[in-house]
Protein backbone atom coordinates (compact mmCIF):
# COMPACT_ATOMS: atom_id res chain seq x y z
CA UNK A 1 0.00 0.00 0.00
CA UNK A 2 1.26 3.47 -0.92
CA UNK A 3 2.15 6.03 1.72
CA UNK A 4 -0.15 9.09 1.87
CA UNK A 5 2.54 11.34 0.39
CA UNK A 6 2.73 9.03 -2.64
CA UNK A 7 -0.90 9.69 -3.64
CA UNK A 8 -1.11 10.97 -7.21
CA UNK A 9 -3.69 13.06 -9.00
CA UNK A 10 -4.18 14.27 -12.54
CA UNK A 11 -4.41 17.98 -13.34
CA UNK A 12 -5.07 19.63 -16.68
CA UNK A 13 -4.91 23.35 -17.45
CA UNK A 14 -7.82 23.92 -19.84
CA UNK A 15 -7.78 26.14 -22.96
CA UNK A 16 -8.88 29.29 -21.15
CA UNK A 17 -6.20 28.77 -18.49
CA UNK A 18 -3.49 28.30 -21.12
CA UNK A 19 -4.64 31.24 -23.29
CA UNK A 20 -4.82 33.54 -20.26
CA UNK A 21 -1.28 32.65 -19.17
CA UNK A 22 -2.32 31.01 -15.89
CA UNK A 23 -0.24 27.82 -16.19
CA UNK A 24 2.64 29.24 -14.13
CA UNK A 25 0.26 30.54 -11.45
CA UNK A 26 -1.39 27.10 -11.18
CA UNK A 27 1.97 25.32 -10.94
CA UNK A 28 3.14 27.84 -8.32
CA UNK A 29 0.05 27.22 -6.18
CA UNK A 30 0.45 23.44 -6.44
CA UNK A 31 4.12 23.53 -5.46
CA UNK A 32 3.54 26.03 -2.63
CA UNK A 33 1.03 23.56 -1.16
CA UNK A 34 3.88 21.09 -0.55
CA UNK A 35 2.90 18.97 -3.55
CA UNK A 36 5.28 17.97 -6.31
CA UNK A 37 4.81 17.69 -10.03
CA UNK A 38 6.18 14.38 -11.31
CA UNK A 39 5.05 14.68 -14.96
CA UNK A 40 4.29 17.75 -17.05
CA UNK A 41 3.58 18.40 -20.73
CA UNK A 42 1.92 20.95 -23.02
CA UNK A 43 0.17 19.45 -26.04
CA UNK A 44 -2.54 20.00 -28.63
CA UNK A 45 -5.10 17.25 -28.02
CA UNK A 46 -6.75 15.22 -30.76
CA UNK A 47 -10.54 14.88 -30.74
CA UNK A 48 -10.33 11.16 -29.87
CA UNK A 49 -8.05 11.78 -26.89
CA UNK A 50 -10.52 14.22 -25.34
CA UNK A 51 -13.52 12.11 -26.34
CA UNK A 52 -11.95 9.16 -24.52
CA UNK A 53 -11.07 11.34 -21.50
CA UNK A 54 -14.71 12.13 -20.70
CA UNK A 55 -17.13 9.36 -19.69
CA UNK A 56 -19.53 8.07 -22.32
CA UNK A 57 -21.85 6.18 -20.00
CA UNK A 58 -25.52 7.11 -19.95
CA UNK A 59 -25.56 8.03 -16.25
CA UNK A 60 -22.81 10.65 -16.67
CA UNK A 61 -24.31 12.07 -19.87
CA UNK A 62 -27.78 12.25 -18.34
CA UNK A 63 -26.29 14.02 -15.31
CA UNK A 64 -24.95 16.73 -17.64
CA UNK A 65 -28.46 17.11 -19.04
CA UNK A 66 -30.00 17.26 -15.56
CA UNK A 67 -27.55 19.98 -14.50
CA UNK A 68 -28.41 22.00 -17.60
CA UNK A 69 -32.14 21.57 -16.97
CA UNK A 70 -31.74 22.75 -13.35
CA UNK A 71 -29.76 25.78 -14.49
CA UNK A 72 -32.52 26.75 -16.92
CA UNK A 73 -35.16 26.29 -14.22
CA UNK A 74 -33.15 28.29 -11.67
CA UNK A 75 -32.85 31.32 -13.94
CA UNK A 76 -36.28 31.02 -15.58
CA UNK A 77 -35.00 30.37 -19.11
CA UNK A 78 -37.03 28.35 -21.64
CA UNK A 79 -35.17 25.04 -22.03
CA UNK A 80 -37.37 23.71 -24.83
CA UNK A 81 -37.06 26.93 -26.82
CA UNK A 82 -33.28 27.25 -26.48
CA UNK A 83 -32.21 23.58 -26.57
CA UNK A 84 -35.04 22.26 -28.78
CA UNK A 85 -35.88 19.55 -26.24
CA UNK A 86 -36.37 18.82 -22.57
CA UNK A 87 -34.93 15.29 -22.86
CA UNK A 88 -31.98 15.31 -20.44
CA UNK A 89 -30.14 12.56 -22.33
CA UNK A 90 -30.23 14.54 -25.61
CA UNK A 91 -29.23 17.71 -23.77
CA UNK A 92 -26.38 15.87 -22.01
CA UNK A 93 -25.03 14.62 -25.35
CA UNK A 94 -25.06 18.18 -26.71
CA UNK A 95 -23.30 19.57 -23.62
CA UNK A 96 -20.68 16.79 -23.89
CA UNK A 97 -20.03 17.88 -27.51
CA UNK A 98 -19.53 21.48 -26.35
CA UNK A 99 -17.08 20.23 -23.75
CA UNK A 100 -15.04 18.19 -26.24
CA UNK A 101 -14.98 21.06 -28.76
CA UNK A 102 -13.83 23.47 -26.05
CA UNK A 103 -11.04 21.15 -24.91
CA UNK A 104 -9.59 20.78 -28.44
CA UNK A 105 -9.76 24.52 -29.15
CA UNK A 106 -6.25 25.27 -27.85
CA UNK A 107 -3.24 23.55 -26.28
CA UNK A 108 -3.61 22.00 -22.83
CA UNK A 109 -1.11 21.41 -20.05
CA UNK A 110 -1.31 18.03 -18.36
CA UNK A 111 0.45 17.03 -15.18
CA UNK A 112 0.66 14.42 -12.47
CA UNK A 113 0.80 15.86 -8.97
CA UNK A 114 1.96 13.82 -5.99
CA UNK A 115 1.71 14.37 -2.26
CA UNK A 116 -0.37 13.95 0.88
CA UNK A 117 -4.03 13.67 -0.08
CA UNK A 118 -3.21 15.23 -3.45
CA UNK A 119 -6.64 14.43 -4.95
CA UNK A 120 -8.58 16.27 -2.25
CA UNK A 121 -6.03 19.06 -1.85
CA UNK A 122 -5.88 19.95 -5.55
CA UNK A 123 -9.70 19.87 -5.81
CA UNK A 124 -9.85 22.25 -2.84
CA UNK A 125 -7.29 24.56 -4.46
CA UNK A 126 -9.17 24.49 -7.80
CA UNK A 127 -12.48 25.50 -6.19
CA UNK A 128 -16.06 24.80 -7.23
CA UNK A 129 -16.39 23.69 -10.86
CA UNK A 130 -18.80 26.58 -11.37
CA UNK A 131 -16.49 29.61 -11.15
CA UNK A 132 -19.22 31.97 -9.94
CA UNK A 133 -19.64 29.68 -6.91
CA UNK A 134 -15.92 29.19 -6.25
CA UNK A 135 -14.49 30.77 -3.10
CA UNK A 136 -12.03 33.62 -3.46
CA UNK A 137 -8.54 32.25 -2.90
CA UNK A 138 -9.18 29.23 -5.13
CA UNK A 139 -7.92 29.11 -8.71
CA UNK A 140 -11.42 29.37 -10.19
CA UNK A 141 -12.59 31.91 -7.61
CA UNK A 142 -9.65 34.19 -8.32
CA UNK A 143 -9.51 33.92 -12.10
CA UNK A 144 -12.96 33.19 -13.55
CA UNK A 145 -16.52 34.44 -13.28
CA UNK A 146 -18.08 32.16 -15.90
CA UNK A 147 -21.41 30.50 -15.18
CA UNK A 148 -23.44 27.55 -16.42
CA UNK A 149 -26.30 29.89 -17.34
CA UNK A 150 -24.04 32.00 -19.58
CA UNK A 151 -22.37 28.94 -21.11
CA UNK A 152 -25.67 27.16 -21.80
CA UNK A 153 -27.19 30.19 -23.48
CA UNK A 154 -24.03 30.62 -25.58
CA UNK A 155 -24.08 26.87 -26.38
CA UNK A 156 -20.56 26.27 -25.08
CA UNK A 157 -18.74 24.62 -22.19
CA UNK A 158 -18.15 26.47 -18.93
CA UNK A 159 -14.65 27.94 -18.99
CA UNK A 160 -13.29 27.00 -15.60
CA UNK A 161 -9.52 27.03 -16.13
CA UNK A 162 -8.52 23.67 -14.65
CA UNK A 163 -9.49 20.02 -14.44
CA UNK A 164 -8.54 18.01 -11.35
CA UNK A 165 -9.41 14.38 -10.70
CA UNK A 166 -12.35 13.94 -8.33
CA UNK A 167 -11.37 10.59 -6.78
CA UNK A 168 -8.23 8.43 -6.53
CA UNK A 169 -9.87 5.99 -8.96
CA UNK A 170 -10.54 8.76 -11.48
CA UNK A 171 -6.96 10.01 -11.02
CA UNK A 172 -5.59 6.55 -11.75
CA UNK A 173 -7.71 6.25 -14.91
CA UNK A 174 -6.73 9.72 -16.15
CA UNK A 175 -3.03 9.26 -15.39
CA UNK A 176 -3.03 5.99 -17.34
CA UNK A 177 -4.96 7.62 -20.19
CA UNK A 178 -2.64 10.62 -20.56
CA UNK A 179 0.81 9.39 -19.45
CA UNK A 180 3.09 6.40 -19.89
CA UNK A 181 5.43 5.01 -17.24
CA UNK A 182 8.43 6.70 -18.93
CA UNK A 183 6.81 10.14 -18.56
CA UNK A 184 6.91 10.06 -14.76
CA UNK A 185 9.93 11.42 -12.88
CA UNK A 186 10.98 10.34 -9.41
CA UNK A 187 12.68 12.78 -7.06
CA UNK A 188 12.55 14.06 -3.50
CA UNK A 189 11.68 17.61 -2.61
CA UNK A 190 14.12 19.18 -0.16
CA UNK A 191 11.71 18.85 2.77
CA UNK A 192 11.17 15.13 1.98
CA UNK A 193 14.88 14.47 2.05
CA UNK A 194 15.18 16.23 5.42
CA UNK A 195 12.67 13.96 7.18
CA UNK A 196 14.18 10.68 6.08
Amino acid sequence: MKKPREEQTFVMVKPDGVKRGLTGEIIKRIERADLKIIALSMFQPAHKQIDDHYPKDKVWINRLGEKTKKTYEKYGYDLKKEMGTTDTMKIGKEVRKWLVNYMISAPLVKMIVQGNHSVDLVRKMAGNTMPILAEMGTIRGDFSADSAAAANRDKRAVQNIIHASETPEEANHEINHWFGANDICSYKRIEEALVE
